[in-house]
């Protein structure tokens, strides 16, 4: 047999190319557009900067925020993310509607795309190795509250209030809420908030266990701070195995359902109801629901 020699000296160094590889870039060097990525003191943030559409979720945002929570996972420099949202009217109202009635209702098929992206950009969130923290700053809607879901820990101002709106405006809060509500706040609490679609204000969050702390909006930012502080003076290996380790019943049902339902939200994207909850958002007028029920009541009975 032939005989190699271990050049032992080399072993466990690295070119400092490769460790450059899989490190964080410096923030500004992204040059995002919707949102805003800051980084230093172990922490980042990331900002949904879309004020004007009270920071709803396009296309562009969720590539924007994909990129961000792989640049966050790699950095080691970065020990907690903290996510909110730009101004001081909205967190994150979800899907933009604007998108959605431009590009899916006629195009069903190209929603499924959009839906992957969505999975995708949360799924990194989830798993970015790091604990995180939603800065409640304004109204949480929809997806927004599925965001804030996703992160581990939140803090809110005590003007707020979180809303789901799915079933009274043409989706069906399956992107996480329907999954994760009834783990955090309880089933019977989590259906009266995906029925009903009734505003939940700040210290009934804080009651219910949606949010971990309420604070006057001007000491919003030092408690966020404060937490961050605490969380950065933890053990990060034993952190992320913990956090990890807590993600087990949230991954098992997401992983059930987001599938089936990103086939569903397409498939019936064409569907009347779906049709007329979108359009009356964007039109900002009411639904005449009795009258929706008898339309399709009649339809049905002419096929």
């Amino acid at each position: 047999m032939r005989k190699y020699k271990v050049d032992y000296s080399r072993i466990g160094k690295v070119p400092l190319t490769n460790f450059a590889r899989y490190a964080g870039r410096e923030a500004k060097s992204f040059r995002f557009k919707n949102i805003i990525y800051a980084k230093g003191n172990w922490r980042a943030t990331i900002t949904l900067n879309r004020p004007k559409v009270y920071n709803a979720l396009d296309l562009q945002t969720l590539h924007e925020l994909h990129t961000a929570f792989e640049d966050a996972a790699w950095d080691d420099d970065v020990a907690v993310v903290i996510i909110t949202g730009a101004g001081d009217k909205a967190f994150c109202t979800g899907a933009d509607m604007k998108e959605w009635s431009e590009y899916f209702l006629d195009h069903p098929n190209d929603f499924w795309k959009w839906m992957g992206v969505f999975i995708e950009t949360f799924d990194r969130l989830r798993n970015i190795g790091k604990p995180t923290i939603a800065r409640l700053n304004g109204i949480v809607v929809g997806g927004g509250n599925e965001l804030q879901l996703s992160c581990d820990l939140a803090v809110a101002a005590d003007d707020i209030l979180i809303r789901h709106v799915g079933v009274a405006r043409g989706s069906v809060p399956a992107a996480g809420a329907t999954q994760w509500l009834p783990l955090v706040v309880g089933e019977r609490r989590a259906r009266e908030m995906l029925f009903l679609c009734e505003d939940i204000p700040a210290k009934k969050a804080l009651e219910w266990g949606l949010v971990n702390q309420v604070v006057p909006r001007r000491k919003l930012d030092q408690t966020v701070d404060e937490m961050a502080e605490k969380l950065v003076n933890k053990l990060p290996e034993c952190t992320r195995y913990t956090k990890q380790q807590l993600n087990f019943w949230r991954d098992f049902s997401w992983a059930l359902t987001v599938g089936h339902a990103r086939d569903w939200l397409t498939v019936h994207t064409s569907a009347p109801e779906i049709q007329e909850g979108i359009r009356a958002f964007i039109e900002k007028r009411e639904i005449n629901y009795k009258q929706l029920r008898k339309n399709l009541k009649t339809r049905k009975a002419k096929r």
